[in-house]
């Protein structure tokens, strides 16, 4: 039973629980990227270069042949599928970076306020204020 009980409080721990939310919220936001370069931001490419689909371009190293009756599959290289997946990237990287430098900036914003003195403080001031003279 301790070993149950431990791994219950490792789960309901707050940082635990931020991390798999971050993660499902991650697989969503890298699905929204994908489909936004797969089917908005590429399409527009491939027209300006020539009405080429990336996907589709590849490099038949060796045809298809059919062999004693049985169709065997060409031998392709795929670069055209490996350019949209580096765009995915690239563009999911960039989204990432402009979140997180949003955060970071947030977060500078509240740390930069200053703090209202404490009564110590102000105390202190007063004492201070009061030896000058």
């Amino acid at each position: 039973m301790g070993l149950l009980k431990e791994f219950k409080e490792f789960a309901m721990r707050g940082n635990v629980i931020d991390l798999a939310v971050g993660v499902i919220i991650g697989g969503a936001f890298g699905k929204i990227i994908a489909s936004l370069v797969a089917d908005v931001i590429m399409p527009p490419i491939g027209l300006l270069v020539g009405g080429v689909t990336f996907t589709e371009l590849k490099w038949e190293m060796k045809p298809a042949e059919i062999v004693n009756g049985i169709q065997k599959a060409a031998v392709t290289l795929n670069y055209g599928n490996f350019l949209q997946v580096s765009f995915d990237f690239l563009i999911v990287a960039f989204c990432i970076f402009l979140f997180i430098k949003g955060i970071n900036s947030m977060s500078k914003k509240k740390e930069e306020a200053p703090a209202a003195p404490t009564k110590e403080e102000q105390l202190l001031t007063e004492i201070r204020d009061l030896l000058k003279k």
